[in-house]
């Protein structure tokens, strides 16, 4: 199978052989660096001009079609846009969290990027609490939330935050039960262990009918954990203006948008590795011959592809349904979602332990 392993360790190799071990360290971390802000930049203009065209789609129109061919360029316009924008802070803001709301959202982003898997051996850091460490990261991102919703001195803002904090913390309870339902399965922690579990077949397939309900639930919560619609309560133009980053303009607001785009980015990815087996080709069984054609795909277009499924997934959703009212939502959680995840737990452990899965 192609991977991308060789090259990460000539890199590393050829680092250590001409370099002391602080120094290629040092060299290895900002070579990190430079990549996952590449990776951000990027993904930030596939990501909006994929939702625009997604939604042009649904609506049977063409969506943008004017700057660059087919209109290709139209996001990197915006971000020059939003790069020549002045950013403003609103009197009796506190200027000192205002400011540093936008960067420990990133932050969060870029850290969570560390033990996800992109390729065969193309990963930043492989820990044997991976799982653990995704979803204990990710929680930071509401006190960046709050803390713009707080900072802006303004009642929208506040309200949006609010709102957020509460719709966040909630769906962090289903989506953490349905990755407990993947751990259980493999018995492991490190996502590399998760992914190699599934050779012979991805869990979402050899997990039964819990595995399924686990995917579902997961869906749903990730879509509301992101503030995507129809769970995008926190931002609902015609209730708060925008919500907890009304006061944001220029790059500051580019920032919040970036963020929102790369934890659907991350979300997808920890969905399609738990789920659609990360990197991992579509192997059945004992198909000797249909699973050595699959090996021929490289590992990289497994991962992006899957990745990228489940994103159309949850920009489908904001096209087609309905934005929810606030109890509507807490009551989809709290009632059902959150009953639901506890009770296919407990039919997980007992798939598990029984032995019932392929």
């Amino acid at each position: 199978m192609f991977s991308l392993q060789g090259i990460t360790n000539g890199i590393e190799k050829w680092l250590h052989n001409n370099m002391s071990a602080n120094m290629a360290l040092l060299v290895e971390c900002a070579i990190v660096i430079f990549l996952a802000i590449s990776l951000f930049a990027i993904l930030g203009l596939i990501l909006v001009l994929m939702e625009r065209k997604v939604a042009a789609h649904m609506q049977i129109r063409l969506g943008p079609n004017r700057v660059g061919p087919f209109g290709m360029l139209q996001t990197t316009a915006d971000t020059l846009k939003l790069l020549l924008k002045e950013g403003l802070t609103p009197d009796g803001a506190d200027k000192f969290l205002f400011n540093l709301a936008p960067f420990v959202i990133m932050i969060v982003a870029m850290l969570i990027l560390a033990p996800i898997a992109f390729a065969t051996g193309f990963q930043i850091w492989d820990l044997n609490i991976g799982v653990l460490y995704v979803t204990a990261i990710s929680s930071i991102s509401v006190i960046a939330i709050l803390m713009a919703g707080w900072a802006s001195n303004n009642k929208y803002s506040m309200l949006g935050a609010m709102r957020s904090g509460a719709q966040i913390v909630s769906y962090e309870l289903s989506a953490g039960l349905s990755i407990i339902s993947i751990v259980v399965l493999t018995g492991s922690l490190q996502i590399s262990e998760i992914i190699e579990s599934q050779r012979n077949g991805w869990w979402l397939f050899k997990g039964h009918i819990p595995a399924v309900i686990a995917f579902v639930i997961f869906i749903i919560a990730v879509t509301a954990e992101t503030n995507r619609a129809p769970f995008d309560l926190a931002e609902a133009e015609s209730e708060l203006t925008a919500g907890f980053h009304t006061e944001y303009s220029g790059m500051r607001f580019a920032l919040f948008f970036l963020a929102e785009y790369i934890n659907i980015f991350i979300v997808c990815a920890i969905g399609a590795t738990l789920f659609l087996g990360g990197w991992m080709p579509l192997h059945i069984g004992s198909w000797q011959g249909f699973n050595h054609i699959m090996d021929f795909i490289p590992s990289s277009v497994w991962f992006f592809g899957k990745t990228f499924l489940l994103i159309f997934l949850i920009m489908w959703f904001r096209w087609t349904f309905p934005r929810l009212r606030v109890d509507q939502l807490l009551s989809l959680e709290w009632k059902y979602l959150l009953p639901i995840s506890m009770f296919n737990l407990l039919l997980m452990t007992v798939v598990a332990i029984m032995g019932w899965h392929f």
